[in-house]
Parts: C-alpha cells; sequence; structure tokens
C-alpha cells in the first residue's frame, strides 16, 4: 500500500531522517515504535507533505508521492491525524466534520455519513456542542472521525491513545480494529503503549536515532527488540 525507499531528512544541518525503507501493507495496521525523538512524527509528516525529504521515494501503489504537496496526498487518499489532535476549538463537532469535505474525493457529499455516527455514536449526541469542550478522549475521535470524512484508503495516527483516560483508550483500539476489519482500511500507527500496540496492529517498524532497525509481525517483537529499542 505505502512504501518508503531511502528516504532522508534534514531539519537544518540535523540529519533526522538516515534512509529509511518502510513499508504499510494493504488492510494491515502497521505500528511505528521508537523511544522519544527518533523521528516518529517527522516521517508521518513527510509521508503527509508537510515536511520536505531531502532524497528517497515515497510510493503509494504505483505512484509516487514525494513531490506532490499536502492537498493531493489528501486528495489522492490519505488522511493525517497528527499528536494533539488539532481540531477546531471553536467550531460545533459538526463543523469540525464537515471541514474535512473540503479534501474529499467525493465532491457530491454535502453531510456526514451515517457510517460516521455508527463508528463514532458520541459525536452524534455532541453535534452542536463545541470541540473544545469536549473532553481529551472524544476530541481524538473527533479527530479521527475528520479525518474519515476524507473517504482514505490509508489512516495515518499519530500517537491516539496520549493523554487519554484508560476507557477512551479502550474505545479508540476499538474503532481502529474495525477500520482495518470491516473498512479494510490500511492504518499506519505511532504508539508507545505496548499493550495497545499489540492489541491493535498486525505489525511494527521500529526506528532508532531516525534509522529504520526492525520491522515484521507483531508477534516477533521480542524482549530483546523491546529492552534495546523501546524501554526508557
Amino acid at each position: 500500500m505505502l512504501e518508503t525507499v531511502d528516504l532522508n531528512h534534514y531539519y537544518g544541518q540535523s540529519h533526522t531522517l538516515w534512509d529509511v525503507s518502510f513499508v504499510a501493507k494493504t488492510g494491515h495496521c502497521t505500528c511505528v515504535m521508537g523511544r522519544n525523538g527518533v523521528g516518529k512524527t517527522t516521517l508521518m509528516q513527510c509521508l503527509m507533505g508537510l515536511e520536505p525529504c531531502e532524497s528517497g521515494k515515497i510510493l503509494v501503489g504505483d505512484q509516487n508521492l514525494t513531490k506532490l504537496p499536502t492537498e493531493k496526498r489528501a486528495a489522492s487518499g490519505l488522511a493525517y491525524v497528527p499528536q494533539g489532535r488539532q481540531i477546531f476549538p471553536q467550531l460545533t463537532v459538526l463543523e469540525n466534520l464537515l471541514t474535512g469535505l473540503y479534501a474529499t474525493r467525493s465532491s457530491n457529499k454535502t453531510s456526514v455519513p451515517e457510517h460516521i455516527f455508527d463508528l463514532f455514536p458520541v459525536l452524534k449526541d455532541m453535534q452542536r456542542r463545541r470541540g473544545g469542550d469536549l473532553s481529551g478522549g472524544q476530541q481524538q475521535q473527533l479527530a479521527i472521525a475528520r479525518a474519515m470524512m476524507l473517504e482514505p484508503s490509508l489512516l495515518i495516527l499519530d500517537e491516539p491513545t496520549e493523554g487519554i483516560q484508560p476507557s477512551i483508550v479502550q474505545d479508540i483500539g476499538g474503532i481502529i480494529c474495525r477500520l482495518v476489519e470491516e473498512h479494510r482500511l490500511t492504518v499506519i500507527l505511532v504508539e508507545q503503549k505496548l499493550p495497545f500496540a499489540r492489541k491493535v496492529a498486525d505489525q511494527f517498524f521500529i526506528l532508532d536515532r531516525g534509522r529504520g532497525v526492525a520491522a515484521g509481525e507483531m508477534d516477533e517483537l521480542d524482549e530483546q527488540l523491546i529492552n534495546q529499542y523501546l524501554t526508557v
């Protein structure tokens, strides 16, 4: 579904991603893992075109996205829920959702599809509430639902459980599983909570100091890799 080939990125003179080659398989959830500051969010921003790549390729199927602007990547089927959610706090839940229509591939869509409220029933009851009045967990669900308004084929989630109460973390995990299993969505998940990652992801990819150091099926993530690259 998505592949990066020898991707390099710099912040000024600082080389942050080093020849990163990464694959997210179609219809699976791939978890990008690693300690703080190793380049996970930078990689996600490069995938969406929010950060420029110095060299390398970003491929979705047979399409090379490397030079495309962010809005064209969104129109081609990529959706991104950034760390910190970034909803519009002064807009209502419904207005937040409808902002997703501006980048959707269906020009005739003018309202929220019912399957969005089926996935996020709490939002249906809160359509008239301002986004800033929601709890952190509800805002996270709103951010994911807004991304789903784009009708993506690939969804990128950057630490969706950060700062979320445990009961809502469980709900978000269930939503991700439904997106993969029922909607056949490809998901790239950045996550540091290992139990959550094991629950929802099929594959893993570990970054360390900007380099890809390990990848495989989630049940291949053993104690040696955890101790070497994930524990604090």
